[in-house]
């Protein structure tokens, strides 16, 4: 039990001994004290005023001085209107470190295998491009969602969905018929997801040309559209996939494998990984049988033309179209399939979809339809719902061949960290193999670290020169910290007032040593309140705040060169209270920390 949970406890005692006001100590809410006010903790006794029938002044001064004479680890308190300043003893800051300085785990919670899984679907690319920049913010939001459940205890299943069939992957394969010459990622020596990238945008090109031939020629554009020889050859080539067609199975299973070898090579990059991986193409017919499933409930109805739909009229929306008139399926039926798939796999107690924010209707249609279809656990589907990523010069279009290429920027990420760490300085005692190292998680450490901060609701704009900056809110500032702490750490000795009981009794803390113990206090509670948020960007601005109030504190008071013997081991073991913190507060966001630099 922390300082807070003590205080909440003795505030509610107080509160039914002084006014007989029955509080939990659930329902008592403390503030961390302002900086420009003396204390730690404020309660704000506004309600409890009525009750207690007396002036705020008068009811904070009764609950205080209750307190701090119950409480040995409250050394004062403080009263300014209706706010009540509780100040902690520093006796009880330099146990908090005794206790947490040996404990590599610290803030992190035990996961047990016995709990069902919460399963995280992140990444779910289409076989038809490589991964672009709104691709790195899913897989990295996806993964340290799931890392962030984790350190809180949760057990998690990471799964990819891959979309590997459809109109759009037939349109690449159509495209290297028509154009490619037989090319291959060997004979070309691009990586194979970029090779069929290549021929989606060759299809969007030349399909162009022809409905502007047609719009020419008088036809409407929306027919033009749609009659365009192109479009209507990949449609028949999807049909042909669905029936079986060996033809085209092979040239999708040539192709898909391809692209499949150059996915893997950049999660590798990315550091980012999967228990399972799901195939749409193993999972649309389990959709299709939903749909039928559907039709003989009378839930779902068919039109004239063959088409299934589902009307949500009902519940404020609208039809959703489940299997086109050509009895082909699209997305809905596929993750209809795969949901069911997931739940019987796994048994799970919550399904996260990592899904951008441009996709939070289709969510809300398939937890709908799950739901009549008499699945009960349809209410554990949950989209984690995202921002979209743009950069300074505008969106991206895949299909116009506009997009950012995730290896193409982790490449430039990578070189200019070089370049930045030979202008610091900050490798000259590494070994090649080491700066090669170096360069490689400070780039991802600046990628990783300038997405993950911005809550994941928003819309970013992401800027590749600012994230890699040694200084200001960026992963390489904490990075270096890290790197920093650990080199006092090492001059010091690993156990550098470890050995049997620290004798730190009255030692007077400054004001920067006590604020980072402080910030260290709040770890578990931050881990909690972000995992309960799905958001890594409160545990990633934890992990900024704790680094700046270090430097703060290094920068003013002497460390290895402090002479009493007793302070000097109280501030190295802070040093390597704060080291752990970093590395466990970065490893969430799947960033290594350097032990130097």
């Amino acid at each position: 039990m922390n300082i807070t949970d003590h205080l909440t406890q003795a505030i509610a005692a107080a509160l039914n001994e002084l006014y007989s006001i029955s509080a939990d100590a659930a329902s008592i809410t403390l503030q961390e004290t302002r900086r420009e006010f003396s204390g730690d903790y404020t309660l704000v006794v506004f309600p409890y005023v009525k009750q207690a029938r007396k002036a705020p002044e008068a009811v904070a001064q009764d609950i205080g001085a209750h307190v701090a004479a119950n409480m040995p680890e409250v050394s004062g308190f403080n009263v300014v209107k209706g706010f009540l300043n509780f100040e902690v003893a520093d006796s009880y800051w330099l146990r908090f470190i005794e206790t947490i300085a040996s404990d590599g785990r610290f803030g992190l919670s035990e996961q047990s295998a016995d709990e069902a899984p919460v399963v995280v679907e992140y990444s779910s690319p289409n076989t038809n491009k490589p991964l672009h920049l709104g691709h790195i913010r899913n897989n990295l939001l996806g993964w340290s969602v799931s890392r962030l459940l984790e350190a809180a205890g949760a057990n998690v299943k990471k799964v990819n969905l891959v979309n590997d069939r459809g109109i759009h992957i037939c349109k690449s394969m159509l495209a290297w018929l028509r154009y490619g010459n037989g090319e291959t990622p060997e004979s070309t020596g691009m990586k194979g997801d970029h090779l069929v990238g290549k021929y989606y945008v060759e299809f969007d090109k030349h399909y162009k040309e022809e409905v502007k031939q047609l719009m020419d020629s008088g036809v409407e554009e929306e027919q033009a559209k749609r009659e365009a020889p192109l479009m209507v050859e990949a449609q028949q080539m999807l049909k042909r996939w669905e029936e079986g067609d060996k033809e085209v199975r092979g040239l999708w299973e040539k192709m898909n494998g391809w692209v499949y070898a150059g996915f893997d090579e950049t999660y590798r990059r990315l550091g980012v990984g999967f228990d399972k991986v799901y195939y749409e193409s193993n999972t649309y017919l389990l959709g299709k049988e939903l749909v039928q499933k559907g039709l003989d409930l009378g839930v779902l109805f068919r039109k004239d033309d063959g088409s299934v739909w589902c009307d949500l009229t009902a519940d404020g929306l609208d039809q959703k179209l489940l299997l086109r008139r050509d009895g082909t399926s699209v997305y809905m039926t596929q993750d209809l399939g795969t949901a069911l798939l997931r739940h019987n796999d796994f048994g799970a107690e919550r399904l996260i979809y990592v899904v951008g924010n441009e996709q939070d209707y289709h969510f809300k249609v398939l937890k709908l339809i799950l739901g009549k279809l008499g699945f009960s656990w349809a209410d554990k589907v949950y989209h984690l719902s995202y921002g979209m990523v743009e950069l300074p010069n505008g969106k991206m279009k895949s299909r116009e061949g506009t997009v950012v290429d995730a290896d193409d920027l982790i490449d430039e990420m990578e070189s200019t960290a070089e370049e930045m760490s030979r202008e610091h300085g900050k490798n000259d005692e590494l070994t090649d193999e080491e700066r090669k190292h170096l360069y490689h998680i400070l780039a991802l450490g600046a990628l990783k670290y300038f997405i993950l901060k911005v809550d994941p609701t928003k819309n970013m704009l992401f800027n590749p020169a600012e994230s890699i900056d040694f200084n200001g809110n960026t992963g390489p500032f904490i990075q270096y910290t890290h790197a920093r702490i650990r080199s006092i750490v090492r001059r010091a000795g690993e156990n550098e007032g470890l050995n049997g009981q620290c004798e730190w009794d009255g030692i007077q803390m400054n004001e920067k040593e006590r604020l980072v113990i402080k910030t260290l206090h709040a770890l578990p509670s931050t881990i909690r309140q972000a995992a309960a948020a799905y958001s890594p960007a409160l545990v990633a601005n934890y992990a900024y705040d704790l680094a700046k109030a270090f430097n703060s504190f290094y920068q003013d008071t002497p460390i290895l060169k402090e002479a009493d013997q007793k302070i000097k081991a109280m501030r190295v073991n802070i040093c390597m209270c704060v080291a752990n913190a970093l590395r466990n507060t970065m490893d969430i966001l799947g960033i290594e920390v350097p032990e130097r630099m």
